[in-house]
């Protein structure tokens, strides 16, 4: 059925199937990117100061702040002149042999390294849990099951060393074509049985792991904390905007509780031993906005890309959730930041208000100065922004059940803000090519914009309720910058900086669409580029903060890439940067979706400080047609998830991939653990010769 309709669907500008392109995002490629805002960027409004002295008072206020000069000996605007050694010694973690890109179908690692997936799609989860099969499966079963396409990965220690722990998943997105047997699934005409198996498949796992001393690799245990959370599951709806008119649904008319968690993206784990997950392509879920006739409601769905017409899955015909003509505020109660607590399986989830409404990629937490927390979030979209949110009261150090209750709250009263960029070179050196300007950097100073605390907005025309539930138009009103898909965010713990993905924009600087900016410099970028900010003073609370480019990736042999100054002709080819993580040294790994250079995605790592600050190497690849998520680095082991492995097949009929069962088995999306193999048969430490 779907070899028919492929044809029809736009082909993607990277390096996505058109199959994931329908299912994980609603081909949001294929349409008209939801900012339509002419939102003029602040350097524009303030005509009668130039750029170049707006980022010297900056840059002033960073330095004699700490800024980048703190960490590394050098202002902020100066382009460092790193002195790289004919042989230079490689950083602790990055010392392994790099994986060349490859097509094949197969999770391709170093030499000397092992691997060993720990669970995969249908695999038991809650105990009395059936085993898989793949041509007879039901919601019942789905709902104990390990759920498809997994993203996310979090390990939370149960045990001093390590050697237990608690792993939590996302599973972002259900593709049913290739769920179900070609002859069982027709895309037009979906079973109910099969909707709510879709339903199932959705939301996290929660898996009690071992890792093996000896052999390496993690395993999983059955155990009391196995949990499936899904479509299905309650959540608490909490913080400034719990119970406003604009949540209440026939369903629910106090507007605090949601049945369910949908398109949950990558996340991060607290310092208290919860979970943070964000719900991102929410939009693709639901029917026919076109018949909404209010203008206000419209326009709100509009800017949310809230589907018009059918869905793709055709949902709204088995539960009147998703069709917003009869439920019209059902789709403002998803595109949260939810929490879950995995040490406790009697839990309520929750979806944290005071953050903001929009597509989260994650969410990921740095305490500030004095004891507040930050929470950093991007939404992945084209032309959208970053935002932090900073608690009103004071992080409690430790994990025990207290603990983590009274940190959660910390999430429900604070400040959102949403970021704008300015970069410290003339505006004719970004010229759209990749140039590198005059300085040597892409560089520049930034500030955190207020947009709502408590009951307070600081938004003209917004009242704080509609600041929280409609935060993109919020932003769209105080000029925030407009960035190329902002994806993972996560503060660096041994340098303190913030580093994030921007993963493609192949519309920058196309007609009637915003053009380049120093933050985001190339016109049609295919391949992204990776952002990095220090904080004034180092405080995640600050309002101010100096940035710089790290990465702008792509084929190092083309003019338009860098790779913090190191050389080219050293580093693997990276193209489309997802998904972010460090380990102890503080290096940075990424994970990349969509590969537009022609091979498999993979994890690379990233020196960020010394003469190998930019040094790009590839650690692994995942197999075809699949995306690296959720990567997890320590001293011992490396955890990615393999997510959609075949999916540039059109449906299930002619599997492009066999990974990871082999043979002539139907790819499963699983996660897999990686390690170094050591002397006397015992593990080694990664990255370490």
């Amino acid at each position: 059925m779907l070899d028919r309709l492929l044809p029809l669907f736009p082909a993607h500008p990277g390096g996505r199937s058109p199959v994931t392109c329908e299912y994980r995002c609603g081909n949001a490629c294929a349409h008209p990117e939801a900012n339509e805002t002419g939102n003029e960027y602040f350097g524009d409004v303030v005509k009668d100061i130039s750029r170049r002295r707006m980022f010297k008072a900056g840059a002033v206020m960073a330095a004699a702040a700490g800024g980048f000069a703190a960490l590394s000996g050098t202002a902020a605007a100066a382009a460092p002149a790193p002195v790289h050694h004919p042989r230079p010694r490689p950083v602790p973690g990055t010392d392994f042999d790099a994986v060349p890109p490859n097509k094949l179908d197969q999770v391709s690692v170093p030499a000397a390294y092992d691997q060993r997936v720990v669970v995969r799609w249908g695999d038991p989860v809650v105990p009395g849990a059936p085993k898989f099969d793949f041509t007879k499966q039901t919601a019942a079963a789905q709902a104990k099951q390990f759920g498809y396409n997994n993203d996310f990965v979090g390990l939370i220690p149960q045990d001093p060393l390590g050697l237990s722990n608690l792993l939590v998943v996302n599973h972002e997105y259900s593709t049913e074509v290739h769920m179900f047997p070609a002859d069982q699934y027709d895309p037009a005409n979906p079973t109910e049985e099969q909707a709510k198996i879709g339903w199932a498949a959705h939301g996290l796992s929660v898996l009690l792991t071992r890792r093996d001393p000896v052999h390496g690799g993690l395993e999983v245990v059955p155990s009391r904390y196995g949990r499936r959370i899904t479509l299905d599951t309650v959540f608490e709806v909490r913080g400034p905007a719990a119970g406003s008119k604009h949540l209440k649904t026939s369903a629910d008319p106090t507007g605090r509780k949601v049945r369910g968690t949908a398109n949950n993206c990558s996340g991060g784990v607290t310092p208290w031993g919860t979970v943070l997950s964000g719900e991102e392509n929410v939009d693709q879920y639901f029917a026919n906005s076109d018949k909404v006739t209010d203008p206000v409601a419209a326009a709100r769905l509009k800017r949310y890309s809230i589907g018009a017409g059918a869905s793709t899955r055709k949902w709204e015909r088995f539960d009147k959730r998703w069709d917003v003509a009869q439920e019209p505020n059902e789709p403002n109660r998803f595109g949260w930041v939810i929490e879950i607590d995995p040490n406790d399986p009697n839990s309520t989830p929750v979806k944290h208000t005071a953050l903001g409404r929009f597509k989260h990629e994650a969410a990921n937490i740095k305490i500030t100065a004095d004891g507040r927390v930050a929470v950093y979030s991007g939404d992945d979209s084209r032309f959208e922004y970053i935002y932090k949110f900073v608690s009103k009261g004071k992080y409690k150090p430790g994990n025990s059940a207290h603990a983590r209750r009274y940190n959660s709250a910390l999430l429900d009263e604070g400040t959102l803000y949403v970021a704008r960029f300015t970069g410290d070179s003339p505006a004719a050196e970004i010229d759209g090519t990749g140039k590198l300007p005059a300085d040597g950097e892409f560089d520049g100073a930034g500030e955190w914009i207020p947009l709502v605390s408590g009951d307070q907005s600081f938004v003209d025309g917004f009242t704080a309720e509609e600041v929280y539930v409609f935060t993109r138009q919020a932003a769209d009103k105080v000029a925030a910058t407009k960035m190329d898909r902002p994806e993972d965010i996560e503060p660096n713990p041994v340098n303190g900086r913030i580093y994030a993905a921007l993963t493609n924009n192949t519309d920058r600087g196309a007609a009637g669409k915003a053009g380049v900016d120093e933050v985001n410099p190339r016109v049609g970028n295919k391949n992204g580029h990776v952002l990095e900010w220090e904080e004034a003073r180092g405080d995640a609370a600050s309002t101010r903060f100096s940035w710089r480019l790290l990465l702008v990736c792509g084929d190092p042999k083309a003019a338009d890439t860098y790779f913090g100054g190191f050389p080219k002709d050293q580093v693997s080819p990276i193209s489309c940067p997802d998904n972010v993580a460090f380990d102890r040294h503080g290096n940075l790994w990424v994970a990349t979706d969509g590969n537009a250079l022609g091979a498999n995605d993979g994890l690379f790592s990233v020196p960020v400080t010394g003469p190998e600050r930019g040094h790009v190497k590839q650690f692994l690849s995942v197999p075809v047609g699949a995306e690296t998520c959720g990567p997890v680095v320590t001293d011992h082991l490396v955890l990615v998830a393999v997510q959609h492995p075949g999916e540039n097949a059109a449906s299930s009929a002619n599997p492009t991939s066999h990974w990871p069962d082999g043979g002539t088995a139907q790819p499963r999306p699983a996660i897999v653990s990686v390690w170094k193999k050591g002397r006397f048969g015992l593990p080694g430490r990664i990255g370490e010769r």
